[in-house]
Order: C-alpha cells, then sequence, then structure tokens
C-alpha cells in the first residue's frame, strides 16, 4: 500500500502563528519573574532575620547574651551600640537670646544675685513598668540603693519569655504572647467561618433556585475584594459595641471581636472553594442517590459532601493561611495588645499586627529590627507548612481515598 502524503494527514502538527509563541514567552516569562520574586522576598527576609544568630552566638559586637540590670546616674542620651544619634539641622541659638523650653532638661535660673537654685527631685516620677527590672528602692538619707536583678536572662530565654515589650529600659521580646494571640483569633475565626461557608456551600450548591444561586454566589466572592481596613473599621465601630453589650466583657476589643473580623475576610475563601468542590462531583452520585431512595439531605450531607472533602479541607487550610497572616483586621480589632492569658475576653495581638505596627519605626540593624523579620520567617513557615498539607494531604492521599485507588 503506497504512504499517504503527510501534506493532508489530520494529525500532521501544524505550523505555530507567531501570536502563539509570544503569548506563549509571555507567559514563561511571567511565570519565571513571579518565581524569582518569590525566592528574592525569601533571601532578602531570611538574611534580614539572620542577625539574631550573631546575637545569640554573641558574634556581634552589640550583642547582649545576657539582660543585665544598671541605672545611669548621668543624663547622657541612650546610645544603640556604637553609633550616634543623628542630628537633624539643629543650630546652636545665640548667646543673646534665651533658651527654648524644653520640659524634659532642667532649667538653670541665675537671679541677680548669683545664687542658682537647687535641683528638683525627680523622685516623684513614675517608673516603667519592666516586670524583670531591678527594683530600686530609696533610703532614709535619700540615696538610691540597688537590689539584686531579680531576673537574669539569657536572650533565648527572652524571646522565648512571657513579656512583648521592645521599647523598654530593659527589652522584653518574648513572643509567647504573640503566637498565643494569633492562635486564639485563627481558632475563633474558623471556628466561625468554616460552618458558614460550607453550609452556604451546600445550599448554594443543592437546595437554591438557579436564579437565587447566580446572585448569591458573586455577592459572597464580592466580599473577598472588600479592603481589610474596611472589614477592620466596621468591627471597630460596630462589632466591639454588640460584642460589649450582649456578652458583658469588661475590654471592647478583644480576641472574640479580631476572630469575628478575620471570619468575615475567609469566609468568601472557603465558600468559593467550597462550592466549586460540591460542583465538580459527578452527578452520577446523586442521581444514584436518590435512585435509591435517599433525601436531598441524606444525599447532600452522606454522599456528596464526602465526595467533595479533599477539596472542602483544602478550603478551610486555605482560609486558616488567610487569618493566620491577616494584618490590618487584626491590628484594629483585637486591642493591639501583648496580654498572655488564654481568655478569649482580653485584648490580644497577633505576629502580623506586631510586624505592622513596629516594623516602621524599629531602629535598623538592632536587635528588635532581627526579631521583627523573624517573626517574618515564623508567618512563612507556617503558610508554606498549610500549602504542603494542602497539596500533599488533601489532594494526595484524601483524592486517592474517596475515589478508590487507595
Amino acid at each position: 500500500m503506497a504512504p499517504q502524503s503527510t501534506g493532508s494527514h489530520p494529525f500532521r502538527r501544524r505550523k505555530r502563528h507567531i501570536g502563539e509563541r509570544i503569548a506563549e514567552f509571555l507567559i514563561r516569562l511571567t511565570a519565571s519573574v513571579s518565581i524569582l520574586m518569590i525566592f528574592l522576598i525569601l533571601v532578602f527576609v531570611l538574611r534580614e532575620a539572620w542577625g539574631i544568630v550573631s546575637y545569640l552566638s554573641g558574634s556581634s559586637p552589640t550583642a547582649q547574651t545576657e539582660v543585665t540590670v544598671h541605672k545611669s546616674n548621668t543624663d547622657a542620651p541612650e546610645t544603640y551600640g556604637d553609633s550616634q544619634p543623628d542630628s537633624y539641622g539643629e543650630e546652636p541659638a545665640p548667646a543673646n537670646e534665651p533658651e527654648s523650653y524644653n520640659p524634659d532638661v532642667q532649667e538653670t535660673i541665675t537671679d541677680t544675685s548669683g545664687i542658682v537654685p537647687t535641683e528638683t527631685s525627680s523622685s516623684d516620677e513614675p517608673e516603667s513598668y519592666n516586670p524583670d527590672v531591678t527594683d530600686y528602692t530609696a533610703t532614709d538619707a535619700g540615696t538610691e540603693k540597688e537590689s539584686e536583678p531579680l531576673i537574669t536572662k539569657t536572650l533565648s530565654q527572652n524571646i522565648v519569655g512571657e513579656v512583648w515589650q521592645p521599647i523598654s529600659s530593659e527589652p522584653k521580646y518574648g513572643i509567647m504572647p504573640l503566637i498565643l494571640g494569633t492562635a486564639k483569633t485563627t481558632f475563633l475565626a474558623i471556628l466561625i467561618a468554616a460552618p458558614l461557608a460550607i453550609l452556604a456551600a451546600i445550599y448554594t450548591a443543592f437546595f437554591a433556585p438557579r436564579r437565587l444561586r447566580e446572585i448569591m454566589k458573586p455577592v459572597i466572592e464580592l466580599l473577598a475584594g472588600f479592603p481589610s481596613v474596611v472589614v477592620g473599621f466596621f468591627c471597630l465601630m460596630l462589632v466591639a459595641d454588640f460584642v460589649q453589650s450582649t456578652f458583658g466583657v469588661e475590654y471592647r476589643l478583644n480576641a472574640i471581636v479580631g476572630g469575628i473580623g478575620l471570619a468575615i475576610a475567609i469566609v468568601p475563601v472557603i465558600f468559593t472553594i467550597t462550592e466549586d468542590s460540591l460542583m465538580s462531583v459527578p452527578k452520577t452520585y446523586r442521581e444514584a442517590s436518590l435512585a435509591l431512595g435517599a433525601t436531598e439531605w441524606q444525599t447532600a450531607f452522606k454522599v456528596m459532601l464526602p465526595a467533595a472533602l479533599p477539596g472542602v479541607v483544602a478550603a478551610v487550610l486555605l482560609g486558616v493561611g488567610r487569618a493566620f497572616g491577616e494584618t490590618m483586621i487584626a491590628l484594629m480589632a483585637t486591642g493591639n495588645a501583648a496580654v498572655y492569658s488564654g481568655s478569649m475576653l482580653e485584648p490580644v495581638r497577633t505576629l502580623a499586627a506586631t510586624i505592622g505596627a513596629e516594623m516602621g519605626e524599629v531602629i535598623w540593624g538592632s536587635l528588635h529590627y532581627n526579631i521583627l523579620f523573624m517573626l517574618g520567617v515564623l508567618l512563612f513557615l507556617v503558610s508554606f507548612t498549610i500549602n504542603a498539607l494542602t497539596e500533599f494531604f488533601v489532594k494526595g492521599m484524601l483524592a486517592k481515598k474517596f475515589q478508590g485507588e487507595a
């Protein structure tokens, strides 16, 4: 038999158009740039957080491996390491002009008799709250007597402590209140949002009329486009008053208000993915269940929902990641106080809110600066772990199980 002509072969690869080549090149370029940007951001965060290793090892010239207790009797300004405070165009005052008033500087006034008044005592000034600082007591003679330090901690013990107070005479960098606050708000958000979003997805997929379904889904998904600051302002002004008047709590902003705000933010995420998972289940499952005499509710909860369970679990995990990394809502609706307490009725502070609130005012290269980047690395590790669970566990193990391949 004579061979067929390749020119008329139906499966012959046709020549690609120049527009297809350009589109393919742009897609590859966009994907490569996205991967490169993610890698560069990760390298930058790790590089800035790496400075804390030098503090822990003691190799940094400004590293303090122990929290020392001291009190200076001089009026010299505090310096950070070897650096000196910068001056911003301050000019010396002329000799014939009076000095400007500064409430923090002791003013010396000389009268015509040449008598210089004595300095006022500063013993009545309130001291800043710092639980681990040495207690100074005044003797009868009016002199200060320094007692023994209450607590001496290494830097690693300081970081895992229960007090976050980076701006004080003896800085505290305990991240445990931040981790606990993040866990409380995330748990409340998932506890509120997951049942609501899953039930709404089930109703939209199987029970809502077609016209109502076409309205409900876009409206709920539109909520995902709301700016976080708008949701935080709504919780600050309305939800906080409702929670305080309903439960009679002492603090107007607390973990409950923050959890409600985060729940509003993650409901569209869980709803959208869950509804798409339910709609992707073959219709033959539903038809077979109804043919065997099951009701609509039995079919939805005992047949369709278990078949779509991998997508539902993925939706919940993505909601956890969204709530864990939210900044503005947590900053505005939680009270933003680093309180180490298990109560849901007290203010909390999250890891993301701490970075957002303090990064703009921190001294570049300081220990506080490195610890804030360390918190960023911690957030990245949690997000990466959640995405890994979603990819390998949900799409791998559960998908094979419910498809009968396991």
